[in-house]
């Protein structure tokens, strides 16, 4: 039997991406492994989002240059992001890659291999394509754990800083009845939905959670990313009146400066997202509500960043994921003058961690003594006896492994509340 290599970047796209590239090569007879120097076929799917990923696929792809002198007739495919932004530029980099293959492009995985298999030309195909892939296909499930399911591809908001819409194409949704079927069929206990923003979704994203919250085999539902400016009332009932959709919403503000979100091209003001987040805390008991912040955009004050910190003493987000802002070619932001140096950005996001850092914990901090349900994850990466489960409100708890097998709702006391994890005991 052939056998398949995936090594995948990025975010949880990416990451389903991946799913169905291996189910589709399940399909030509070929078997995961996780030993590059056994594959006869290596995949790198790739992420461009932030320069420092890229930098670590290019030098990636340099550690699997030897592979190629050991084993000739192994094909190395560069997939995702990377492969639609860079394009022939990865092969005059590293010309021991045998196919580009762009985004929305994973039905053409099988027949690109075989034509290599036949004749070891390169190819690349990054043209993209605005009905591409949206239809279901085989797909191999990383974990037994989460689901991820594309309901969407693509992004029409074309924020000044993101490379997305230009890497993924204009929005395309999936028809309902693929999305449902696919849920049905898998056997995870609990599922993500998945898209650039899902509040956009064309078939209506508050009846497509409705209808998988009726879905009987599954556990639990969730989802991201929402965008601030498209999430509506439709969809925050939906959530509040489900059974098994969790209460988590994952709601990028990007920045407490009006006139950086609006330098962002963001559609909302920061007062809008705070009457939004005032909605929902009101409409959904216990919600979670968790954030992306970018620091150091061209031309950010000192007041900018005062108001971001503002912002997220006001809001008091569970968590928030920091990033320093990075420059992509090709995107309006690439082009503004006002650029921030790295020392500025790198002091500014340690300002920002440390005021969210603390109220993360504040906010952990009074779940101590709470009784919670977590869904079993399996045993940590550091100890066999201790195992992680995760809230509906998508925190992490570890607790002392008994008798509990993976998939299993139980409830857990919190014991020992963290900045990133909570610490219980089952009841």
């Amino acid at each position: 039997m052939k056998k398949i290599s995936i090594l995948t970047f990025g975010c949880q796209m990416n990451r389903a991406d991946s799913e169905r590239m291996l189910g589709e090569m399940q399909i030509d007879g070929f078997e995961l492994t996780e030993n590059l120097d056994e594959a006869d076929l290596i995949l790198v799917n790739t992420c461009c989002v932030r320069e420092s990923a890229e930098e670590k696929i290019f030098g990636k792809l340099g550690e699997l240059k030897h592979l190629k002198t050991k084993n000739p007739n192994l094909i190395l495919g560069v997939t995702g992001c990377m492969a639609q932004k860079d394009g022939s530029k990865i092969l005059e980099k590293a010309r021991h890659v045998d196919f580009i293959l762009g985004t929305g492009k994973i039905s053409k995985l099988r027949s690109i291999v075989a034509e290599i298999e036949s004749n070891r030309k390169k190819i690349i195909d990054t043209a993209l394509d605005e009905f591409a892939d949206t239809r279901s296909i085989s797909i191999a499930r990383e974990n037994s754990i989460n689901a991820w399911i594309p309901i969407m591809y693509g992004c029409d908001n074309f924020c000044t800083y993101c490379i997305v819409p230009h890497v993924r194409g204009r929005e395309r949704s999936r028809e309902p009845i693929q999305i449902l079927r696919e849920i049905e069929t898998c056997s995870a206990p609990e599922i993500t939905l998945l898209g650039q923003n899902v509040n956009s979704y064309s078939h209506g994203f508050a009846d497509l959670l409705r209808a998988a919250d009726k879905i009987e085999s599954i556990k639990r539902i969730r989802f991201m990313t929402s965008h601030p400016k498209d999430l509506n009332d439709d969809v925050i009932n939906a959530i509040a009146n489900g059974e098994k959709i969790c209460e988590h919403i994952h709601l990028p503000i990007q920045h407490g400066s009006n006139r950086i979100l609006k330098r962002m091209n963001r559609g909302y003001t920061v007062e809008k997202y705070l009457d939004l987040a005032q909605k929902i805390r009101e409409k959904i008991p216990n919600v979670s509500i968790t954030t992306d912040l970018i620091v150091g955009f061209p031309g950010e004050s000192e007041e900018d960043l005062d108001l971001t910190l503002e912002m997220l003493k006001q809001i008091r987000f569970d968590a928030a994921f920091t990033f320093i802002y990075s420059r992509r070619s090709g995107t309006p932001a690439d082009q503004f003058s006002d650029q921030i140096p790295d020392e500025i950005k790198h002091s500014r996001l340690n300002r920002l961690m440390e005021v969210q850092n603390r109220i993360s914990f504040e906010i952990n901090s009074a779940m101590k003594d709470q009784s919670v349900e977590i869904l079993v994850e399996g045993e940590s990466k550091s100890d066999s006896k201790i195992w992680t489960g995760r809230t509906r409100t998508n925190k992490i708890v570890l607790f002392e492994h008994r008798d509990e097998s993976i998939g299993d709702l139980i409830q857990v006391k919190i014991i020992q509340p963290q900045t990133w994890i909570l610490k219980g005991v089952i009841e």
